[in-house]
Parts: C-alpha cells; structure tokens; sequence
C-alpha cells in the first residue's frame, strides 16, 4: 500500500520542495498574480492559504511561522498588514487558479495564480518604481554632461558680444560725422543764399 501521497512530490526531495514553494508564495504574496505550471499552481493554493490564515490570526507566534517559511520580512510585513485586514471577513479561498494554454517548447500546461480581489496595481510595482529612478538617474546624469556645453555657449555668446559693440561703435561714428557733415553743407548753403539776396538788394540799390 502506498502511504503519503497525498500531495506531489514533483520528484525532488523534501528541502527542495519547500524552497521551491516558499519562493512561488513569496512572489504570489509580493505581486498578487503569477504565471506557473498547472500542477504547482494547484499545490501553491495550501500554502498561500496558510499564510493568508496566519495574517488573519496576527499574532506573534503566527508572525513567526509565517517569517519561518517565507524568509523575507518585507513579505511578511505586507501579508501582516494589508493581506489579513483584506481577506478578515472571507473564510478561505483566497487564491484563484485559472488555466493559461500551454508552454512553448515542452507542452506543459500553464496557470495564472492570482489573489482574489487582488490589486492590480501590485504586480511589478517595484520593477517599475526601479526603472523611474533609473530613468531620473539618467536624465539628470545628461542635464549634467550638457551642463559644460551650454556654460561653452554662453561663453562664446559673451565674447560675440564685446566684438559685436565694437563694430556697433564705428558705426555710429559714422552716423554721427554723417549728420555733422550734413549739417555744415546745410549752413553752408543757408549762408550763400543770404549773401546773394544781400548782393541783389544793394544792386537795386
């Protein structure tokens, strides 16, 4: 007769078992929906629902069977804190298994695990909270390397300058003998008509 077959073996031994699930808990708690083989989704729900339990009771010798298992205290502050009050009213069934078709390669059957009323907002929270900052990190670290160029161009615009109120100066130099040039020929010719007008009358005369 057969004894202990209640559960599968996944032909591993015992201590690779339990890392083996202690790692798909881990991430199952962590982003709330994972993607695995249909067998180990269905050996997956115990052990969430275990945890689950655990967080429901909350207290500290819960707290330490579930760190126990998990290894990861950021898991376990949140199973503590926002999986327990959640799931305070429901007796049991918090995790969901949905079939997912077949993996590419070896055919093997594939399941969606996910928490039920989940936050969708949790999968790769942290993933996408890691590339902003690297996105910022990076946009900074340009701003920088574009900092000397632009401090080059002002640099450059301040010595165009000098150069441009030089050539501006002449210029108005000659705007200025321009103007006094024409006003001495105008004199000039204001003085010739008025010795000729006195000539014409002294002729009259």
């Amino acid at each position: 007769m057969r004894h202990g077959d209640k559960q599968r073996k996944f032909n591993m031994p015992k201590s690779q078992r339990r890392a083996l699930f202690a790692n798909l808990t881990n991430a199952l708690l962590l982003h709330e929906q994972i993607t695995t083989t249909l067998p180990r989704a269905k050996e997956l729900r115990s052990f969430a629902d275990g945890m689950i339990t655990f967080a429901k009771k909350g207290d500290l010798n819960s707290r330490r069977l579930a760190a126990a298992f998990l290894r990861d205290d950021e898991v376990v502050a949140k199973l503590f804190s926002v999986l327990g009050p959640r799931y305070a009213n429901r007796n049991g069934g918090y995790t969901r298994v949905l079939k997912s078709g077949f993996r590419y390669g070896d055919c093997a059957q594939m399941a969606i695990v996910e928490l039920v009323d989940r936050d969708v907002t949790a999968k790769g929270a942290k993933d996408l909270a890691r590339v902003k900052l690297e996105k910022e990190a990076q946009a900074a670290q340009e701003a920088a390397a574009n900092a000397p160029a632009e401090e080059v161009k002002a640099e450059k615009a301040e010595k165009k300058a000098p150069k441009a109120k030089k050539e501006t100066a002449p210029k108005a130099e000659k705007a200025e003998k321009a103007e006094k040039a024409t006003k001495t020929t105008k004199t000039a010719k204001t003085t010739k008509t008025a010795s000729k007008t006195t000539k014409t009358k002294k002729a009259e005369a």
